[in-house]
């Protein structure tokens, strides 16, 4: 368990903390640039000064009041940043020996399976500089692995590196997230990697902890919205494939115990899936819908109406135990007597669904 009540100031920037988060997992620190993300990572790992108590595991790392302070070399925190900072007179085998040499304690990842698990076998004899950005970041992962850290500070780790090579990255950090279970402090602003990694997530704006939870429940808080923009606003749903059908391409999950059908991934029955149902592609009707293409017709009841500065209302409805947001117009709710406790059917396309799919780790969420 990581314990943070901390005080932070630097230059005209405050920022009071005061947390707990469960071991293992991975956590995201998410907000706007300027929130605070990447100076709380810091306090953590020893490398930016602190007021307060940090305590990991049961170890204390900081406590002012007793005049103790572990420095960050001594912390066993691993860290990758937005740039990877490799050596650049050493090869990569050289590079992830840096970290091996250097740790102190059990050893629990050995080179050979970090090696493997980047997919850095072809790559070992390299510098840095013959690397592209995402392969240099999978050596910096590896390196700080390597170093056998209680915990993994991951600073922006793919904000360097653009959109394709992203994606090629990401499959990696998930491999070592659910093979390792150790904790991670994962800093971030783009909302898709939070969804994709996240087992809790803590929302920062301005210094202050706006939030702290799954992302299925941040997911229908009114803080997250301004943050994630229109086409970020959605429910996301943990769920897992009940039926596929090869034929098709269809696989179907369980949203509130009824039957959600989307495109497929390819992934067998059981599978568990983390599933972002944007806003906008949710339509309501007071009717049971005949003679539409639209796969999903999902029984609900409509809980609260949010009316927006633009003329659309935020509405949530609660689907058996899950939830969806639907974005709809005002004129809409007026035209169709929409209120809280009326009964609707949510209507939503299989298409829209495939890019919101997410395979989150067993272990949290």
């Amino acid at each position: 368990m990581l314990q943070l009540a901390l005080s932070i100031v630097r230059n005209r920037f405050r920022m009071a903390v005061n947390l707990t988060l469960p071991t293992p997992g991975l956590t995201a620190l998410y907000g706007p640039s300027g929130a605070g993300k990447t100076t709380l990572a810091h306090a953590v790992a020893g490398l930016m000064p602190a007021i307060g108590r940090i305590e990991l595991d049961g170890d204390v790392l900081l406590d002012s009041t007793r005049g103790v302070c572990v420095p960050s070399e001594r912390r066993r925190i691993g860290c990758v940043f937005q740039d990877a900072r490799l050596f650049p007179h050493l090869d990569v085998t050289q590079n992830l020996l840096y970290g091996y040499k250097r740790h102190h304690g059990d050893t629990y990842a050995e080179q050979d399976e970090v090696v493997s698990l980047l997919g850095l076998t072809l790559l070992l004899r390299r510098r840095p500089h013959e690397l592209s950005g995402g392969e240099r970041q999978r050596v910096a992962l590896g390196r700080a692995l390597l170093g056998q850290p209680r915990l993994l500070v991951l600073d922006e780790p793919m904000a360097s590196i653009d959109r394709a090579r992203r994606d090629d990255v990401l499959p990696y950090l998930e491999r070592l997230r659910d093979r390792y279970r150790i904790p991670m402090l994962y800093v971030s602003h783009q909302y898709e990697e939070v969804l994709r990694l996240a087992a809790r997530v803590v929302l920062i704006d301005e210094g202050k902890i706006i939030a702290c939870d799954t992302p299925s429940a941040l997911s229908l808080s009114p803080a997250l919205r301004p943050l994630v923009g229109i086409s970020g606003v959605g429910a996301v749903i943990e769920s897992e494939i009940t039926s596929c059908n090869r034929d098709t391409g269809l696989i179907t999950v369980s949203l509130g115990g009824h039957p959600l059908r989307l495109q497929g991934v390819g992934d067998a029955v059981g599978t568990r899936l983390r599933l972002h149902i944007p806003a906008n592609e949710v339509i309501l009707a007071t009717e049971p819908p005949h003679g539409l293409s639209v796969r999903n017709a999902l029984p609900g009841i409509i809980e609260t109406l949010d009316p927006e500065q633009d003329g659309f209302v935020l509405t949530t409805i609660a689907v058996g135990h899950d939830h969806l947001l639907a974005r709809i117009t005002q004129s809409a709710i007026d035209d169709l007597s929409l209120q809280p406790g009326r009964p609707v059917w949510a209507l939503v396309k299989a298409a829209s669904l495939a890019q919101g799919l997410y395979r989150p780790t067993a272990t949290g969420s």
